[in-house]
């Protein structure tokens, strides 16, 4: 199954991918990323956004 996931050694926390989102699926909560996989599309919008390559395609 193909999710994204977070690389929490990378991430800023910045939110970017969160801004990106079009389906409300990232949520930052003070230093904690969370995608909910129940909304997630996989349109890759956070996936590119990321200024850290934090997020990636997990198979």
């Amino acid at each position: 199954m193909r999710r994204i996931s977070i690389n929490r050694y990378r991430c800023a926390y910045c939110g970017a991918c969160v801004a990106v989102c079009k389906f409300d699926a990232n949520e930052l909560v003070e230093t904690f990323l969370t995608i909910h996989e129940d909304k997630c599309t996989l349109c890759m919008a956070c996936v590119k956004t990321c200024p850290m390559q934090a997020l990636e395609v997990e198979e």
